[in-house]
């Protein structure tokens, strides 16, 4: 049985849930409310969890954390600028 469709209904869910900050963060450039240390450590993980889906070759895992590192490293980098 192919259990794929939970991977990929998971990236959606967990993905998708950092639009909304992002483009937040994005439209307003107010970084006053996120913590520095925890998007680092965060953006840091999603990077280790997409060279694990690429290790294990997890579709899902790779499509997911790769938008998802997009999105963190554009909150980081706005954080970094404007914090």
């Amino acid at each position: 049985m192919d259990n794929d469709w939970l991977g990929y209904a998971a990236a959606a869910l967990t993905t998708g849930s950092f639009f909304p900050q992002a483009l937040m963060t994005i439209r307003t450039r107010n970084t006053s409310g996120i913590s520095l240390g925890m998007y680092v450590v965060f953006t840091a993980g999603v990077a280790v969890w997409l060279a694990y889906g690429i290790a294990i070759a997890s579709w899902p895992m790779i499509a997911a954390n790769t938008i998802t590192l997009g999105l963190a490293a554009t909150i980081l980098g706005l954080k970094l600028k404007h914090g």
